[in-house]
């Protein structure tokens, strides 16, 4: 078997160039008032979808855009306020309430977030009451409107769906 000898990495260590040179395109801020629509159909914790979608629903609200953010089927559970263990908002493991984190973050700094009443409801028994507090529910028939109401409004629409 071919081995090949290298000292090995420390903390702190860089393994990647991070020259800011080698950035090809500009820093892009919005220009005048732009618009980003942020959609997920993705289940919590199955995978790395939903946070990195928070964290460029973020970065574009940083860059200027006016970001909205759809959950919808399983990723109306990110927006749940009854999460956490042994308690709610209790860390029942690290990173267990980033989701909830981020979203709140992103809230306050002025993004809309919709959730699905039916993914809510018939899906998951989740009552609206139980959203993380700014995060409207909408109507199913929504999901698709809000989604033509950004495409007039010329938006960045970024989509993702799971299973």
């Amino acid at each position: 078997m071919a081995y090949v000898a290298a000292p090995p990495v420390a903390e702190g260590d860089s393994i990647v160039q991070i020259d800011p040179s080698t950035k090809m395109w500009p820093d892009y801020k919005a220009e005048g008032e732009e618009w980003a629509l942020i959609t997920m159909h993705t289940i919590p914790f199955e995978g790395s979808v939903g946070l990195i979608n928070q964290l460029t629903a973020t970065r574009l609200n940083r860059k200027g855009f006016k970001v909205a953010i759809l959950l919808y089927g399983p990723a109306v559970l990110m927006a749940s306020n009854t999460r956490g263990f042994p308690t709610v908002g209790a860390d029942g493991f690290a990173g267990n309430q980033q989701y909830n984190k981020q979203l709140k973050v992103l809230l306050k700094e002025g993004a809309k977030i919709y959730a699905c009443r039916f993914a809510m409801a018939a899906l998951y028994g989740m009552r609206e009451s139980d959203l993380i507090p700014g995060v409207q529910a909408i109507h199913p028939l929504d999901v698709l409107d809000i989604q033509i109401e950004y495409f007039r409004k010329h938006a960045l629409i970024m989509s993702t769906w799971t299973v």
